[in-house]
């Protein structure tokens, strides 16, 4: 079996890595099958892969869609980031706490974040090109989000010695309070 799945702190999250095949050509890895992920209990059909690129001290998030969840499952193919997710199920005995992780090209492992939370993710090196899959498409008025330094989350974001880059919509989103006010 190519992949390892190492469940998180937080029920649902799990890390997976991939066994990876390096000769003078390069590498090869298999960073996706349905029958692996189904027998780990990963039962997801992706609708939509999405890549973005971003420069060192991107900051994107932390985004959620309401009425039409996603799952997803995180990649980098280029640099390292440090990925943050909240836990939004209000049934969850984790309901508001956060888990940071970092994912890189060089370990080439991703992140499995299923429906109910908040995703997003601080570019650690000079240029980062990330990949995601997800269980269901985008709707842009269906988008929520949260503050990315809200004080009650407390999230640990690393420090750069460059200032965070975020987009207007991003510096506006309410705090996690807000959200079921």
């Amino acid at each position: 079996m190519p992949f390892t799945f190492f469940p998180c702190p937080i029920n649902g999250l799990i890390e997976i890595t991939t066994e990876v095949f390096i000769d003078k050509r390069g590498y090869f890895i298999e960073s996706y099958s349905m029958r692996e992920f189904a027998a780990a209990g990963i039962n997801e059909k992706f609708v939509q892969d999405n890549q973005s690129e971003s420069c060192r001290g991107t900051l994107r998030g932390l985004h959620f869609q309401k009425e039409h969840p996603q799952s997803k499952l995180i990649s980098v193919i280029k640099g390292e980031i440090f990925d943050v997710v909240v836990d939004l199920r209000v049934d969850s005995k984790t309901y508001g706490k956060w888990h940071g992780i970092n994912i890189s090209s060089e370990k080439k492992n991703q992140l499995y974040i299923p429906c109910g939370f908040a995703h997003g993710f601080l570019a650690l090196s000079d240029k980062v090109i990330l990949s995601y899959k997800c269980s269901d498409f985008y709707y842009p008025r269906d988008e929520g989000g949260i503050a990315w330094n809200d004080p009650a989350l407390d999230i640990k974001w690393p420090e750069l010695e460059v200032d965070y880059i975020l987009s207007d919509r991003d510096k506006n989103w309410p705090s996690f309070e807000r959200l079921n006010n």
